[in-house]
């Protein structure tokens, strides 16, 4: 049995979606939501929103979409409004190329 199901999380999906299209910016979103342990319809709500709020945006590539990360966009809270989006992205990115 999983010891931490029903716990609370660390992160929100909202970071962990951010996260996988920061490493693949090319994933489909059958590819986010598997990796994120969400459901295709959540993971397009998610990109939804990250768009609307101006951390990314996306372009078509032939039938693939890429996404386009605001890196330099700041964080919504304001408790780390003055924390870039790209701050954020290289303490994951650089934790994630250790392993």
């Amino acid at each position: 049995m999983d010891k931490q199901a029903g716990k609370s999380g660390f992160l929100t999906n909202h970071a962990r979606v951010l996260l996988v299209i920061v490493r693949a910016p090319d994933s489909r979103l059958r590819d986010i939501a598997a990796a994120c342990h969400i459901t295709e319809r959540t993971a397009l709500s998610i990109v939804t929103d990250l768009e609307r709020d101006g951390y990314l945006h996306r372009e078509r590539d032939g039938r693939r979409t890429r996404y386009i990360l605001n890196r330099d966009g700041a964080l919504r809270h304001p408790a780390e409004a003055h924390v870039p989006v790209r701050e954020l992205l290289e303490l994951f990115a650089a934790h994630s190329s250790q392993r």
